[in-house]
């Protein structure tokens, strides 16, 4: 018989930013139709400054969670760190470079690296930790984008302005507030290297003459032509990426017992015109989303939804028992969701 999953809440959050970008401002210097990056409905974006690194921005928000939940480094039996970019170096464990900034020693450490995604199925991972290893108590779980612009032009990658931004949370066994409820998610593997940079791994470790992130094709351009351009088939499948979200949605409801009529919040990625499109799909407000907070961020990687989430409990504007849907898409392509129970 298996064992019960573990129970955990979050007892605090932190957050670090790169500095405030304008949307319109700066859109000009990294594509040639600035027009096509503000219409997406991006108002400002987050750059961090040169040589502030990945690990430096989730060591300031794990600073910030820590102290919020009165929780002393040594305390810690668990560090966790989701990087949707590329870290510092390859051959190299950024979950153990964060736990050597926050001086925590001889402790389990964990690195996830699906993308977008492992900011909200990293969750699911921490749930069976917790399960298998009944003596683990604390987790501190942090979700980091940093994005490398040497490998990735930010306004060229997909439909979104990605950003520089961590979250981090400190996740407590039988913790009795924001418990987590269910993660559940799904890949379709047949689209696996539409979003891949091409230089910097091993099949081609140097760029060849003449390659720039500012001129290298975008994803958006991969996925044309792995449909030919076909207005048909690119229709169907823009429909079937929504409809999957609102399908693993409820996989995830139904993993937590619970209804999608009784989502109080939905956070998707930070993608204004996709949450507006979703928002009616799941027949919940838009205001019930995190539209605005997307445009404000801009796109930063795993860390968007946790983000979201912490920011509306700061304000207060989620009352206790409300559920919460974390839900997106990423590279995989992957289909993901989390429910939690505030």
């Amino acid at each position: 018989m298996a064992a019960p999953l573990a129970e955990f809440g979050i007892a605090g959050f932190g957050y670090a930013y790169g500095e405030d970008q304008d949307v319109e401002r700066t859109a000009g210097s990294y594509v040639a139709d600035p027009e096509r990056v503000v219409g997406w409905g991006y108002r400002t974006f987050h750059r961090a400054a040169d040589g502030v690194t990945s690990t430096a921005l989730a060591a300031e928000a794990a600073g910030h969670a820590l102290a919020r939940a009165s929780v002393d480094p040594a305390d810690v039996d668990l560090v966790v760190v989701a990087n949707s970019e590329l870290a510092e170096y390859p051959y190299w464990d950024s979950s153990a470079a964060l736990a050597r900034e926050l001086k925590i020693r001889e402790r389990q450490t964990m690195l996830l690296t699906e993308g977008c995604a492992c900011g909200v199925t990293g969750l699911g991972a921490v749930a069976g930790q917790l399960t298998l290893q009944p003596e683990l108590g604390t987790v501190l779980f942090t979700a980091v984008n940093r994005v490398s612009e040497f490998h990735r032009n930010r306004m060229n990658v997909n439909n979104a302005v990605h950003s520089d931004g961590a979250v981090s949370v400190v996740l407590r066994r039988d913790h009795g507030r924001v418990t987590w409820l269910a993660t559940e998610q799904f890949t379709d593997s047949d689209f696996c290297d539409w979003f891949r940079t091409d230089v910097g791994g091993s099949v081609t470790p140097v760029p060849p003459p003449g390659w720039s992130s500012a001129t290298a094709p975008s994803g958006t351009e991969r996925v044309q032509a792995h449909f030919r351009k076909d207005p048909r088939r690119l229709a169907h499948f823009s429909e079937q990426l929504n409809t999957r979200v609102v399908e693993v949605i409820d996989r995830a409801c139904r993993r937590a017992g619970v209804r999608r009529a009784d989502l109080a919040r939905f956070v998707y990625i930070n993608d204004p015109d996709g949450i507006a499109e979703l928002a009616g799909l799941i027949d919940i407000p838009l205001a019930k989303t995190n539209h605005d907070l997307a445009a404000e961020h801009g796109h930063m990687g795993a860390a968007d939804q946790l983000i979201a989430l912490g920011t509306y409990l700061d304000r207060g504007e989620l009352n206790s028992g409300d559920l919460v849907a974390l839900a997106g898409i990423s590279i995989g392509m992957r289909w993901y969701c989390t429910i939690f129970r505030v």
